[in-house]
């Protein structure tokens, strides 16, 4: 049996790349560990085939009128849609419902650790970060800063790098700050206030 024969690639391709579709943009909404490949080929393939199921009616409708044949443009769109743009769609659905509260109540929330839901928010916060040795660190955490997401470990860089006053108000940025980078095994515990 040879797989690069035409129409074993044609399902090969048929019942992967949905799939494979689904699987990475999963990833870039919600970081995870990587899986290894062959647990990720069946994994697409499943979603392949869910995402066949979901659209099996329309598919049936497509095929049993012969839309091929009377507007090839619509046919060809309708399957660049069921190929490449439902299974995106499928997973914005399946993350923005695995995210409300009645969900939640069955089922754990996708974001793996606090801080990778905290820092998805994109919000802007002031930050005092209170370092392993008891040193207090406060900075600006805003659009040009950056915190790691999981599976790396957590590590943050603030914008703004700012002095604090004996009782741990923001008083001013430090001058000629370009920002400040603090790694995991320095941090003991964060405090957010809103920006």
């Amino acid at each position: 049996m040879n797989i690069w024969e035409t129409d074993k690639l044609i399902l090969f391709l048929l019942f992967v790349i949905p799939g494979f579709i689904s699987l990475k943009t999963y990833e870039l909404l919600t970081p995870n560990e990587q899986k290894d490949s062959s647990k990720q080929l069946i994994d697409a393939i499943t979603y392949s085939c869910m995402n066949y199921a979901i659209l099996f009616v329309s598919i049936l409708y497509v095929e049993s009128n012969k839309i091929n044949e009377t507007s090839p443009i619509l046919y060809y769109v309708f399957y660049l849609i069921v190929f490449f743009i439902a299974p995106i769609i499928w997973i914005l659905l399946w993350k923005w419902i695995r995210t409300r509260d009645i969900f939640q109540k069955i089922a754990p929330h996708p974001t793996v650790k606090p801080w990778d839901y905290i820092f998805s928010k994109r919000k802007s916060y002031w930050i005092k970060i209170t370092l392993t040795d008891g040193k207090i660190i406060g900075g600006k955490y805003s659009s040009k800063s950056f915190a790691s997401s999981y599976p790396a470990t957590e590590q943050i860089f603030l914008e703004e790098s700012w002095m604090l006053n004996e009782n741990g108000g923001f008083t001013r940025s430090k001058n000629n700050s370009e920002g400040i980078m603090i790694m995991e095994n320095q941090i003991s515990y964060m405090e957010f206030r809103k920006f």
